[in-house]
């Protein structure tokens, strides 16, 4: 019994002109060859010199996903293999003809949805006509081909011996027609899986599998996300087809418009160092801030230390604040950035010192989100935000557990900061301490505490003692916070909104002075009563 072999065949980008002299006299002298699809220029010329093959066309009439298509694919092609060798007999010799009409699937249009290779070299390997059935597909074998990368994983478990031997790849026709030298680098993307998160202005971009308008579609959207909707792309079919070649330069907003899209077409979106481009990236910002504490940088920022800087974070993270209250889009893209600026900043004082990189901030802050929403990443179940939250809560306690923190924590209301506001504070160390069950059953003893607490103020107030009304204040202060927390509302949000509503009836007043010529000086109480109740009666909340 022979061994078990499947040597794969790479058909080129279709010109016969372009196909090498070995991959033809393999397809000549194959005694039992397949190709994926006849939906391609090369099959011609088989038919024309009498070399007989089958076709997989069928299987993508009879599977509703491409990745059950190339499946299949391979098991065909093992059990094909597999069966040959121990008989001499070919498996799906009599399986279906070498032509199928179907309207499912378009086995022409697709090569891969999951590959993203590099054009490679096919190694010259000994061929023992008889030995082996052949399986050919178009372009290169390891490029954009699913079904080969299947082969490659399932061969060596079956015992099958598995050949590759390369041909022109659409990749060698793509660099020759758009004038492309890969050595500035480049990236090869698949049109199917296309995430702006790929996308490197920087970089030459190729997308493939963009066989029709809905693709066209899908890719235009993701390039929309770093692009302007009026930047230049390329859109090439038949690349290095003599006779067949076509170059269209058009605009992002028309990719899906009349391009008659096919399974030689491809997108090409050329490099750029448009600062404008460059700017809309996360590693752009990086490279700003390392610059800028750089010794060729800014004075200033080399100067600046953790501390130094401390109290900017502080002061820019209410800026975004007001912005968010103000529902101010251009005030939050703009504060948000500041934030964003103190975190890269500080991250480059790490990064400088060894210690750490924002990328690991990153990593980190990943890896939490997914641990802790298993209901989401795992096979946990949250329906509704309260089974989300109880699920974020065991897990941040797990994660605690395994990184050792939970042990050297002495007490249930440690990991508050320090520094947060005192409202916010008394917020967190009351649900702290609820959660163990130090608290009240229901509202009603809790608006008695207030009481009880505002009748020991008014005494303090009665003694003159600066420090005991301030301490009794302190305590009426923590009693409202903790209705708060029982009627579900943020003190700390709650008070901004006071604020807010008590400055915007405060303009109004001033407003009112300025229209009747007066002064705070030539006012009285009475009279700014009125303004505020109009105020009030305005809308002014």
């Amino acid at each position: 019994m022979s061994k078990a072999t499947i040597v794969i065949l790479g058909l080129g980008s279709g010109d016969p002109e372009q196909l090498t002299l070995g991959v033809w006299r393999r397809l000549q002298a194959a005694r039992r060859l397949f190709v994926r699809t006849e939906k391609h220029p090369m099959m011609s010329m088989l038919r024309e010199n009498s070399v007989n093959y089958r076709s997989f066309d069928y299987l993508y009439e009879q599977h509703e996903s491409f990745p059950d298509v190339y499946e299949a694919i391979a098991s065909a092609l093992l059990e094909e293999a597999l069966q040959s060798a121990a008989t001499g007999v070919s498996g799906l010799a009599a399986a279906e003809p070498s032509t199928a009409q179907h309207s499912g699937l378009n086995a022409a249009s697709h090569g891969a949805s999951e590959t993203r290779a590099s054009a490679v070299s096919g190694t010259s390997v000994p061929f023992e006509e008889g030995a082996a059935i052949c399986y050919a597909v178009p372009g290169h074998p390891m490029v954009a081909e699913r079904t080969v990368q299947l082969l490659r994983e399932r061969c060596p478990e079956a015992g099958v011996e598995l050949q590759i031997i390369g041909g022109e790849s659409f990749l060698d026709a793509a660099f020759t027609s758009l004038g492309i030298d890969p050595i500035e680098g480049f990236a090869l993307l698949d049109a199917a899986e296309l995430q702006a998160a790929l996308l490197q202005p920087k970089l030459h971009t190729l997308i493939g599998q963009v066989y029709d308008d809905f693709t066209a579609s899908d890719v235009k959207l993701a390039l929309m996300e770093r692009y302007p909707d009026d930047y230049e792309v390329v859109v090439g079919h038949a690349l290095g087809v003599a006779g067949e070649q076509r170059i269209e330069k058009v605009p992002l907003h028309d990719l899906d418009r009349g391009q008659s899209y096919g399974n030689l077409s491809l997108i090409y979106v050329p490099r750029s160092l448009d600062p404008a481009l460059q700017n809309r990236s996360f590693d752009r910002l990086h490279e700003i801030v390392s610059i800028l504490r750089s010794p060729e940088g800014c004075p200033w920022d080399r100067e600046q230390t953790h501390q130094s800087i401390r109290k900017n974070f502080i002061e820019e993270l209410y800026e975004a604040l007001e912005a968010l209250d103000n529902d101010d889009p251009v005030g939050m893209q703009e504060e948000f950035g500041d934030v964003i600026l103190q975190v890269m900043l500080h991250s480059q004082m790490e990064e400088e010192a060894g210690m750490f990189s924002v990328y690991d901030v990153l990593q980190t802050l990943n890896e939490k989100l997914i641990f802790r929403h298993p209901h989401v990443f795992g096979d946990r179940r949250a329906g509704d935000s309260e089974e989300a939250l109880v699920n974020w809560e065991q897990m941040k306690a797990e994660e605690k557990r395994l990184n050792g923190t939970a042990e050297s924590r002495k007490s249930q209301l440690d990991g508050i900061p320090p520094d947060l506001p005192a409202l916010m504070k008394a917020y967190k160390l009351q649900k702290k301490a609820s959660k163990v069950g130090f608290d009240w059953d229901d509202l009603a003893p809790v608006m008695a505490k207030i009481e009880e607490e505002l009748r020991e103020l008014n005494e303090a107030i009665g003694t003159g003692d600066p420090e005991e009304q301030a301490g009794e204040l302190g305590d009426m202060l923590f009693a409202i916070v903790n209705a708060a927390r029982f009627i579900g509302v943020d003190p700390e949000e709650a008070l901004s909104r006071t604020n807010r509503k008590f400055k915007g009836r405060f303009e109004y007043i001033e407003e009112q002075l300025r229209i009747n010529g007066k002064t705070f000086d030539q006012t009285d109480l009475l009279e700014m009563d009125k303004w505020w109740e109009e105020a009030k009666q305005q809308g002014l909340r």
